[in-house]
């Protein structure tokens, strides 16, 4: 029996020690095995690549519907109560009421907003500031200090990080003596 054993070890390591006397009897070979290998690793790498790219923009578009979604179910609730504020002005009578009712959904869109991190530019009375606000008009008045706002025509908005959309504004200027 150790004879079966000594034959079966040097198998191995004699056609080790052949290819490599093989491999230094001829470069041309080595230097083909060498760049068939370099290849092979290039279009696995190449192939890995692709799979990494795919799978990235394949999370990144589920990631946006994930956010998207997120954000339609924080609208829902405001969209159904204005669609019952809607459904109950064909049929007021108390014009008080319905403005109650509209009053109390923007602050409920107000407060959404602010869950959301969402916050409403400085409006009227606020001095201008070209880096949220734009100006659409320049007003002559007395009520209000030259380089402050005076009315506002849409409100702005903003996160912590970044301006959404500026407020469109009236900047009141100076009346002429």
């Amino acid at each position: 029996m150790p004879d079966e054993t000594e034959t079966t070890t040097p198998q191995p390591v004699e056609a080790a020690v052949e290819t490599a006397a093989a491999a230094e009897q001829d470069p041309l070979e080595a230097a083909k095995a060498e760049q068939a290998k370099l290849k092979d690793q290039l279009l696995r790498t190449l192939a890995d690549f692709d799979n990494f790219r795919k799978r990235s923009r394949r999370e990144l578009s589920d990631a946006e519907k994930r956010g998207r979604d997120d954000l339609l179910k924080e609208f829902l609730p405001v969209f159904d109560n204005l669609d019952r504020a809607g459904a109950h002005a064909e049929t007021a009578t108390d014009v008080k009421a319905l403005a109650d009712g509209i009053t109390l959904v923007m602050r409920q869109f107000t407060d959404m907003l602010a869950k959301l991190g969402i916050e409403r530019v400085g409006g009227v009375g606020q001095p201008f500031d070209p880096a949220v606000h734009e100006a659409v008009q320049q007003m002559e008045t007395s009520d209000f200090e030259p380089g402050t706002i005076a009315a506002e025509v849409q409100a702005g908005y903003r996160t912590s990080e970044k301006l959404i959309r500026p407020a469109l504004v009236v900047v009141a200027k100076a009346k002429p003596n």
